[in-house]
C-alpha cells in the first residue's frame, strides 16, 4: 500500500502543529464563506462544508479538542456543533480574547498548544497569542500578515479540512484516520 502523498509545509509550522491540543475556529469567514442570509422573518442562514465537518470529527478522534469563538450568535451554528461533537462553542463575542482566556483556564492549556483560524481583524487579538495562527486563503489583507500559515483554499470552501489535515500530518495521526476507511 502506498503512503499518502501530503503537500510540503514548512518544518516550522509542522513543528508548531506537534504541539497543539486545541484548534479554535472562527465561523463566518472560516466555516462558512462569510455570506450572511436572512429569509423574510429574520432567520439566519448559513451553508457549512461537508469535509470541513467531517476534518473536525476526525481531528477530534485523534485527540485534539475543537471549539468556535465567534462575534455572532446564531441556531444554524450551535446545530451544526452539536452534531459535530463540539463542545466548546463561545457565539456572541465581540471581545474574542475574553474567550480565548477562558477556554486556556478552563482546559489548563498554554497559548502554544492552541491553533487560531480567522479570516478577519476581529480574530487577531487572539492570532497574535496562539501558538499557530492560520488565515484562509481568503482571509483580510491585514490578518494574513499576523498569520503563521495560510490555508490554499478559502472560508467555507474545505479550509477548515486543510487545517485539520495539517495537524493530524505533524501529529502523525492523519495515515491511520484515513486508513480505516480503507478496511
Amino acid at each position: 500500500m502506498n503512503d499518502f502523498k501530503t503537500p510540503k509545509i514548512a518544518d516550522a509550522i509542522l513543528e508548531k502543529a506537534k504541539k497543539l491540543q486545541l484548534l479554535i475556529l472562527d465561523v463566518d469567514g472560516v466555516l462558512t464563506d462569510g455570506k450572511l442570509f436572512f429569509d423574510a422573518a429574520g432567520v439566519e442562514y448559513k451553508s457549512f462544508h461537508a469535509r470541513d465537518g467531517h476534518g473536525i470529527k476526525l481531528l477530534q478522534q485523534a485527540g485534539v479538542k475543537v471549539a468556535i469563538i465567534s462575534g455572532r450568535s446564531s441556531a444554524s451554528v450551535a446545530l451544526r456543533m452539536q452534531s459535530l461533537g463540539v463542545e466548546l462553542v463561545y457565539q456572541g463575542h465581540e471581545n474574542k480574547l475574553a474567550a480565548f482566556n477562558e477556554i486556556l483556564q478552563r482546559l489548563s492549556l498554554n497559548p502554544e498548544q492552541v491553533a487560531h483560524v480567522g479570516d478577519d481583524v476581529l480574530d487577531l487579538p487572539i492570532m497574535i497569542r496562539a501558538g499557530l495562527a492560520i488565515a484562509v486563503q481568503d482571509a483580510h489583507f491585514s490578518v494574513k500578515r499576523y498569520a503563521h500559515w495560510c490555508t490554499e483554499l478559502q472560508g467555507g470552501s474545505g479550509a477548515v479540512r486543510e487545517v485539520c489535515d495539517l495537524i493530524m500530518q505533524a501529529q502523525g495521526t492523519f495515515e491511520a484516520s484515513v486508513r480505516r476507511y480503507l478496511t
